[in-house]
């Protein structure tokens, strides 16, 4: 009963903690302050997105090939490879990244702020600590983490090109012909919809889990293993659902 209490508690919470953010855009937040979250959330981490989103794409084709082969279906590889990530594996890895690398600072240093006062002072000095340090990088998250979710689709079908033409010698004509053929424009909508999504939750949850921070350094440690490790859940359980309605 203990465990259900507090994930009870702590879902009416982590509401009212976004109501409050969106409260918060009455005045909306600064440019400067969006600009830099942009930098750190998406700028930084493209190059982490580019290589895991390029070697997807090919263990997609190392793992699917043998099947494929005994169907002599080979030539629908760029098709498999596309819709598997536009559909499903960037918008999840993507923010299972972003959650993992930029969703732990954020807990970090929001859960710094609670424990060293900065955010009483910042209620002290009428300043809204929500409009200061979530609304931003909320915006930040809707931007870019769409915008790391193309670019890890379009490092994971030129991973899977190279595996399927130069390591298994599958045609690449029919590689894009067939990725071009199947893939719709609703499969990639779709994949920015849910990351967008995505995006919103991994901030929410992290920044929350920052905001009611205590017991010193050792609870900023446990808010931010916390926030990582629950964020992480709910995109999981939430991507069933998104992908449900969706397609």
């Amino acid at each position: 009963m203990g465990v259900i209490n507090s994930l009870i508690e702590h879902t009416g919470n982590i509401t009212i903690f976004f109501l409050r953010t969106l409260l918060s855009f009455k005045k909306f937040p600064k440019i400067k302050h969006i600009l830099k979250y942009m930098e750190d959330i998406g700028v930084n981490a493209a190059p982490l997105i580019v290589l895991t989103g390029f070697f997807t794409g090919g263990v997609l084709v190392v793992e699917t090939y043998p099947t494929f082969h005994k169907f002599n279906a080979e030539f629908l590889m760029g098709a498999l490879v596309s819709l598997s990530l536009a559909r499903e594996l960037s918008p999840v890895l993507v923010a299972l990244l972003v959650t993992a690398r930029s969703g732990s600072a954020i807990a970090a240093n929001i859960g710094t702020m609670r424990i060293t006062e900065q955010i009483d002072a910042l209620e002290v000095m009428a300043v809204d600590p929500m409009r200061y340090l979530v609304a931003p990088r909320i915006i930040t998250a809707i931007l870019m983490v769409p915008f790391l979710t193309v670019l890890s689709y379009t490092s994971g079908v030129i991973g899977g090109y190279f595996t399927s033409v130069y390591v298994y010698g599958i045609n690449e004509y029919m590689y894009w012909e067939k990725l071009k053929d199947f893939t719709e424009l609703k499969d990639i909508m779709g994949g920015l919809y849910k990351s967008a999504v995505f995006g919103v939750i991994l901030v929410t949850i992290t920044a929350y889990f920052g905001y009611i921070t205590k017991g010193g350094a050792e609870g900023v440690g446990r808010s931010t293993t916390t926030a990582v490790v629950v964020a992480s859940v709910v995109i999981l359980i939430l991507d069933y659902f998104l992908t449900a309605l969706i397609y």
